[in-house]
């Protein structure tokens, strides 16, 4: 098969860009990774970023692009509207948005929108992720988290997306470790956690019995002064009884106690929720969250006819 490439695919996050360019099966040629999120390139203009990495990476003109994440926002490139829940991955991807006036074929995959009144939601780019997943939640009922700044757990079934939360334990964790009394706890640059530190699983088995962590985060500064804990192990406190809250406080909404999860993360956040679900006796199943996004683009593109269909190879 020839190399050349025949579509970009680019993840466009608040923070950073990913852009890979593909050939005819999906497969991948090049790739380049920037800061240049959607709060850069509100700035630099959307179409002017992506035209100056496409050529960079030596894409010829008018090189058609399947983009998701948030270009698609009301801030973004153009607003791609919400596609409510539930509804099936193919009804989502096949709801991309062309950019008008872009000098190439751009198109932008929606975001989910959760309208329930006592549980309204919305999300941008995890919806691609779940796309890339297809062969795990395909059939049958599943239990997906998605760890990051703002965690999404997901209940899936039948290969559509029936409902989902947001919980914003990433956000949390900058907030109180920056601009609470827990900074003097936990010092200026909050230490990397592991998941075999002890008190990251102590703390994280606290909140897995009891979500209710309020009264229990004055307690890491209180265990500075008493105790002599250390900046360390008051980050690994933190970190446990915010992802403990999470799982507790997830799987009790969905009613999904102890039910298998697919855990689709990227990086060291993955080894600390598996550790946490684990420690809550759930099954998981890992899915890289990189390979996930790249997945669900390739789809993308093939359900907007786009790429021809095929497997990758």
């Amino acid at each position: 098969m020839s190399s050349k490439p025949t579509i970009a695919a680019v993840d466009w996050g608040t923070t950073r860009l990913r852009v890979w360019l593909l050939d005819g099966t999906g497969a991948v040629v090049d790739e380049r990774r920037s800061d240049e999120g959607l709060l850069t390139a509100q700035h630099k203009g959307f179409a002017s970023v992506l035209d100056r990495h496409l050529k960079d990476m030596g894409a010829t003109d008018g090189l058609p692009a399947i983009v998701c994440g948030m270009a698609g926002a009301r801030q973004g490139w153009i607003e791609a509207p919400y596609v409510e829940v539930p509804s099936s991955l193919s009804d989502i991807l096949g709801a991309a948005v062309p950019v008008p006036g872009a000098g190439r074929d751009v198109r932008i995959v929606p975001g989910l929108a959760q309208r329930n009144p006592r549980t309204p939601d919305v999300m941008r780019g995890e919806e691609t992720q779940l796309a890339g997943i297809a062969g795990l939640i395909g059939s049958g009922s599943h239990f997906v988290c998605m760890p990051g700044t703002h965690s999404k757990w997901v209940i899936a079934e039948g290969g559509a997306i029936s409902g989902f939360g947001t919980w914003a334990t990433g956000e949390m964790f900058s907030v109180l470790a920056q601009h609470s009394i827990l900074r003097h706890s936990i010092g200026d640059k909050p230490a990397k956690v592991t998941p075999d530190n002890q008190v990251f699983r102590d703390w994280c088995q606290e909140a897995l019995f009891d979500a209710d962590i309020g009264a229990r985060l004055f307690g890491i500064r209180a265990a500075g002064l008493l105790s002599g804990l250390g900046q360390e192990d008051a980050a690994a406190a933190l970190s446990g009884l915010l992802i403990g809250a999470e799982i507790a406080s997830a799987t009790k909404r969905f009613g999904r106690r102890g039910a298998p999860v697919i855990l689709v993360v990227s990086g060291p956040l993955g080894a600390l929720y598996a550790e946490a679900l684990r420690l809550d006796g759930i099954d998981v199943t890992m899915a890289d969250a990189d390979e996930a996004v790249l997945a669900g683009l390739v789809a993308a593109a093939r359900r907007n006819k786009m790429l021809a269909e095929g497997v990758a190879r």
